[in-house]
């Protein structure tokens, strides 16, 4: 599974939910008519997309079967993935391209070659994406790197590094 997006709330009575995708476009989640939906580990439960708008740029979504506002609250925090082999195919060698999912657990450094750890995620921002990194050693400090070309370096996927101009002390 790919993760796309998670569900952030409801919005309405009539069981809506609100969306936040994590595609470079809305559309780009919308192709899919069944998502996959999860709290977390290897649980997850098909979900057909019954109606969708797009309100103030954000994503909103009614499923078969969701039809209140207590049923869309159960929803809450939930992640929305599609099964990879359903996803464009790209080059093995990841200069097509790379899901964000595939970043996740990629050890990072600079160009001074100093560990910062490894991503744990990404954010939508707005302005740009963000990559987080958790520190390897043992403060677990997390840093924010902005996903921007003149901080991106290298992404290399078959060494999992990524390599980056940034400080230590930033």
């Amino acid at each position: 599974m790919v993760t796309m997006g998670h569900i952030t709330g409801p919005f309405g009575i009539l069981g809506w939910v609100k969306i936040v995708h994590y595609t470079e476009n809305i559309e780009n989640l919308l192709a899919y008519p069944v998502w996959w939906l999860s709290k977390g580990g290897d649980t997850w439960s098909a979900m057909n997309v019954a109606s969708y708008n797009i309100h103030d740029d954000k994503l909103i979504v009614a499923f078969e079967g969701c039809l209140d506002r207590t049923q869309a609250a159960q929803l809450k925090g939930m992640q929305i993935a599609v099964p990879r082999d359903q996803l464009p195919h790209l080059a093995e060698d990841g200069k097509e391209g790379y899901y964000w999912s595939d970043l996740v657990g990629t050890r990072v450094f600079n160009l001074q070659d100093e560990a910062f750890g490894s991503v744990i995620g990404l954010l939508r921002t707005g302005a740009n994406d963000v990559l987080q990194v958790q520190s390897a050693s043992g403060d677990q400090k997390e840093r924010l790197i902005p996903f921007i070309d003149q901080v991106i370096v290298d992404v290399n996927l078959k060494d999992r590094r990524i390599t980056i101009d940034w400080g230590l002390d930033y």
